[in-house]
């Protein structure tokens, strides 16, 4: 399992690799055009399970930490149902890969 973290090591959210490598993609991009939006995700049960947000602008510190050292490739259908996602008004909520969609 990879990492996000928040605010200075503050605080680490879990993704697996893969869904941390898109998160970073459509992150990155709202972040290069100067755009702050709200990234909500499901918690684990383990920690208790229900939602979390955080509010991510050109300030926030991030950083992102890959467990492997695989490169993986890139669903261009899921970059755009999260990319959708993170320009509503609701912010970017996390959403599993879309099965059907899978592009190599």
């Amino acid at each position: 399992m990879g990492a996000l973290t928040y605010g200075g090591g503050n605080s680490a959210i879990s993704f697996d690799d893969r869904s941390l490598l898109h998160l970073q993609i459509v992150i990155t991009s709202k972040l290069r055009h100067g755009e702050g939006f709200l990234v909500s995700w499901m918690d684990s049960p383990g920690v208790g399970s229900g939602r979390s947000s955080i509010w991510v602008s050109t300030a926030s510190t991030l950083l992102y930490r890959f467990h492997g050292t695989q490169t993986h490739s890139v669903n261009r259908t899921w970059i755009r149902v999260l990319m959708d996602s993170a320009n509503s008004a609701n912010g970017l909520v996390f959403t599993s890969e879309p099965v059907d969609a899978t592009v190599p």
